[in-house]
């Protein structure tokens, strides 16, 4: 049974696409994958699917191997990308095994061609998949070097018609600052497509921001290692996290705020 406690009113979305680094799934570990914290992430992720919910999942490779880091230093870059997309099958692997012991029904679908492993990747299948409350799983990115899961999230959330993107961190939100670094950072309650790209602030790649502000789609950046916040952004909780949008609430243009802003806690 799951620990997270069921949210009592309706969701804010109908259908979501949350993307989650491979880190989300180490734990306290310096590498790999911990099968507790793999459990916990899949507790959260049911409390959603439960409250009716379609639940969509990119998940990145960054445990395991990342295609830019200093590991891949002297690698091609192409083949050090493929090597963190089947890093990224391996975690998608290891969350559906969590989930689906938890009784959640779970595809992976992968955009490189692994058929013993995952389903290939097929739009209107995926769609249905989700319309028969499946958790649905994307892994292996685009199939493209050259492109990080944040793009693969953005281009997915598109394809399946996700009302959101929820972009889970290890901070609340979007700060001004680096908050490890500068105590006096300010948390904004929400920020434009634009405000992100201008700053380069760096929640998701600059071709992911650009992709969902070409097509409207809002993110949601959250705090991912606080129990129960998933549940929270979903039922459209306020003060959970900062939103990414075309242009931000009226109510904070006509207090005359450049950013609406919490200060941290």
């Amino acid at each position: 049974m799951s620990s997270v406690q069921q949210p009592s009113s309706r969701p804010a979305f109908r259908r979501i696409l949350l993307k989650l680094s491979g880190e989300a799934l180490m734990g306290e570990q310096g590498y790999g994958v911990d099968v507790k914290v793999a459990r916990s992430v899949a507790e959260e992720i049911k409390a959603v699917h439960d409250a009716g919910v379609e639940v969509a999942i990119v998940v990145g490779g960054g445990n395991i191997f990342r295609g830019v880091s200093a590991s891949a230093q002297d690698m091609d870059r192409a083949a050090a990308d493929y090597i963190g997309m089947l890093a990224t099958v391996m975690n998608a692997v290891v969350l559906q095994d969590a989930l689906e012991k938890l009784g959640v029904y779970t595809r992976v679908m992968s955009a490189i061609d692994i058929p013993q492993v995952a389903e290939p990747f097929i739009r209107r299948r995926a769609i249905r998949h989700l319309e028969k409350k499946r958790v649905v799983i994307f892994a292996a990115g685009t199939g493209n070097p050259y492109f990080t899961t944040d793009s693969a999230a953005a281009l997915r959330a598109l394809e399946i018609k996700a009302d959101v993107i929820l972009k889970a961190t290890k901070v609340e939100g979007v700060y001004s600052a680096d908050p490890a670094t500068n105590a006096s950072a300010e948390l904004y309650d929400c920020i434009t497509y634009q405000e992100v790209l201008e700053q380069q602030l760096k929640i998701m790649d600059a071709s992911a921001i650009s992709l969902c502000m070409d097509n409207a789609l809002p993110i949601i950046v959250f705090n991912m290692k606080t129990p129960g916040n998933i549940v929270r952004v979903v039922m459209g909780e306020p003060g959970v996290g900062t939103q990414v949008c075309a242009e931000r609430p009226l109510a904070a243009q006509d207090a005359g705020q450049d950013h609406p802003a919490r200060t941290r806690e």
